[in-house]
Parts: structure tokens; C-alpha cells; sequence
């Protein structure tokens, strides 16, 4: 990679189904022109989510869609190259939204200052970050567990469902993951704690949950939709919550299929609510003190998962989609000093 340089990868068309390598585009261009009271950012690590596939398309949502020929949009830790804004100073370590680029202009507003000597500087994009604020506000506003309660949730060993089974024990309830593979299975029981775990894809899911969750399911945090849900949904006890977080299953659909049978939300008088990040950010601080200290008190534990070269940004994007990520997904776009 030249430091002369600034490489982008830029989205070339709106995906139809999953995603290509071809639908990107990676270019060099002149790095950025600093104007006043901007702020000149290296990126060293990226964050890829599963919500840019909603964004990767012209439908109408709750957000503004990628554009054609634009830098797709990401969440980013960088370093101040250089600053003409008074609050933020060259070398500086930063959290921001610069998207999938080595080098970028950012408004001050738009960063949050990192302290490396506290944390890991990536962790910003996961356990501290967006992920991680979303486990916590989705589990605990939507989902209010109380002690002895089941919790199940769907993409366990992913970045956000790997905090909301932890927080899960935390809270004195049982949690069960549902994942798609032997070794995430046995990560979240062994590592994690969970007190169960789900194969989706060698196991039948219906009795699996029934054997796993003996007294029925109290919340489900849903990240997938679809079919998994169908049959949650048929299992979920008195009052159950459902914080729905995402829709890994539709992202790549043409058109959405057919939903699940909504009875069982009748029947059980069962809440499920949509989540957005987003409308927490005022919250931030809370989030922060309380998994700082889970954090510090070994009662959370986090996994990343690296890919290095923003080149290889879209390959590890489409395998996101396709669940071959193992823990939270990041890609390692330059140096990162703090690891000296």
C-alpha cells in the first residue's frame, strides 16, 4: 500500500441477491486537501456489519442508502495525520465513520477521542463499540430479563450476539445460542458461558430448542428472521420479548419472502420490537461504564476476527453475509502503533 496514496473502495453497482467482488471498486486517488477546522484521519481498522447490505440498494429505509461511485460507508479507528481543529491533535487515536478508505477529512463532531491505554484500540467497533451498544440497549430495554429467564439468540458467536449471552449470565438468566457450526457452538458454551448452544445447521432446530430451553423461551434477541424465527416464535412463553436487531436471512433476497406465522404473538401476548442503535447514542455513557467494568472483571470476553488489506474488504464482506466470520469482523487497513 502507497502512502502517497489514498485507496478506496468505492460501490460500483446495487447488488442483485448476494453481493460480488464485482459490485466494488478499489481506486487510488490524491490524499485529501485539509480545510479549516477539518481534521486530515489514517484509517487502521475498518469495521464490516451486516446492516451495509441493507444499505447497498436505492429501497427506501431508515437510512440513507449507499451511493453509486461514493466510498461505502464504515465505521473506523484512525489517527489524526493531521488537525486544524482545537479539540483533536496530530497522533491522536479516534472513532469515527470515514468508511472503507485509508485516509479521510472528518468534522470533529463526527470522532470520539480513544484512549489506547485503556483498551485495545479495535474494540471501539465491537464490544465498545456499535455492536456492543446494541447488544446492551436491545437485550436490556427491549428485553428486561429478570433472573431465571431463557434467553435465546440467534448468530451467538457473532459480535453482537456474543455480548448478549454473556450479559444474559450476568443477569442471573439461562442463555442459548444458536449458531452455524461445531467450533462457534463450542466456543459460546466453553469460552462464553452460555449454557447451551444450537447447530442450525446439523441439528433440528425445533427439537433443539425444546431440549435446550425446557422451560420455554422468555426473549429471543432475533438477528437472522426467516425460518429460525418461525420456530422460536412457536416456543416462546407468556409475555416473551423479542428485540429484533436484524435480518441476516432477507438482506440478499430479491424480494421478501413470506413471513412467519404471527399467532404464537397473539396467543402469548409477546412483545417484539424493532431496534436502531442509533436512537441510543444519548446513552452512550451508560453503556460505556457498565461494560468497562464487565470488562475489566473478566466477566466479558471478546473475540475479533482480522482480515488485512482493505483490498480484501469486499471478499470479507460477502463472506459475512454468508456466516464464515468468526467473532467480530475487521479489517486491518494500516498500521496500528499502539501494538508496538
Amino acid at each position: 500500500m502507497s502512502d502517497s496514496w489514498n485507496q478506496q473502495i468505492l460501490l460500483k453497482n446495487y447488488p442483485i441477491a448476494e453481493p460480488k467482488e464485482s459490485d466494488f471498486a478499489l481506486v487510488e486517488t490524491a490524499i485529501p486537501e485539509l480545510g479549516e477546522s477539518e481534521i486530515l484521519t489514517r484509517t487502521i481498522y475498518l469495521s464490516l456489519d451486516p446492516y451495509m447490505r441493507g444499505r447497498m440498494s436505492d429501497r427506501a429505509s431508515y437510512a440513507t442508502p449507499a451511493e453509486l461511485g461514493k466510498v461505502m460507508m464504515g465505521g473506523t479507528v484512525s489517527q489524526v495525520v493531521k488537525s486544524n481543529h482545537p479539540q483533536f491533535s496530530d497522533g491522536e487515536f479516534v472513532v469515527g465513520y470515514d468508511g472503507w478508505q485509508t485516509y479521510a477529512i472528518a468534522k470533529a463532531e463526527t470522532l470520539r477521542k480513544l484512549d489506547p491505554k485503556q483498551l485495545p484500540i479495535s474494540y471501539a467497533l465491537g464490544i465498545t463499540g456499535m455492536p456492543g451498544m446494541t447488544a446492551y440497549f436491545a437485550l436490556l430495554d427491549i428485553g428486561k430479563p429478570k433472573a431465571g429467564e431463557t434467553v435465546v439468540v440467534s448468530a451467538a458467536s457473532g459480535a453482537v450476539g456474543a455480548v448478549v449471552g454473556q450479559i444474559t449470565k450476568i443477569k442471573g438468566c439461562r442463555a442459548v445460542g444458536i449458531v452455524g457450526s461445531e467450533e462457534k457452538c463450542n466456543y459460546v458454551v466453553d469460552e462464553l458461558g452460555f449454557d447451551a448452544c444450537i447447530n442450525r445447521k446439523t441439528q433440528d432446530l425445533s427439537s433443539a430448542l425444546k431440549a435446550a430451553c425446557p422451560n420455554g423461551i422468555d426473549i429471543y434477541v432475533d438477528h437472522t428472521a426467516g425460518p429460525i424465527l418461525e420456530t422460536v416464535l412457536q416456543q416462546i412463553n407468556l409475555g416473551a420479548r423479542i428485540p429484533l436487531v436484524g435480518l441476516i436471512s432477507q438482506y440478499n433476497a430479491e424480494n421478501p419472502p413470506p413471513g412467519p406465522n404471527l399467532m404464537p404473538l397473539l396467543v402469548k401476548r409477546a412483545l417484539i420490537e424493532g431496534f436502531l442503535v442509533g436512537d441510543y447514542q444519548q446513552r452512550h455513557a451508560e453503556f460505556i461504564h457498565d461494560v468497562s467494568q464487565w470488562l475489566q472483571a473478566g466477566k466479558l470476553k471478546y473475540k475479533e476476527d482480522v482480515v488485512k488489506g482493505l483490498e480484501n474488504a469486499p471478499n470479507a464482506f460477502i463472506g459475512l453475509l454468508q456466516g464464515k466470520n468468526f467473532g467480530k469482523l475487521i479489517v486491518q487497513v494500516g498500521d496500528d502503533p499502539t501494538k508496538k
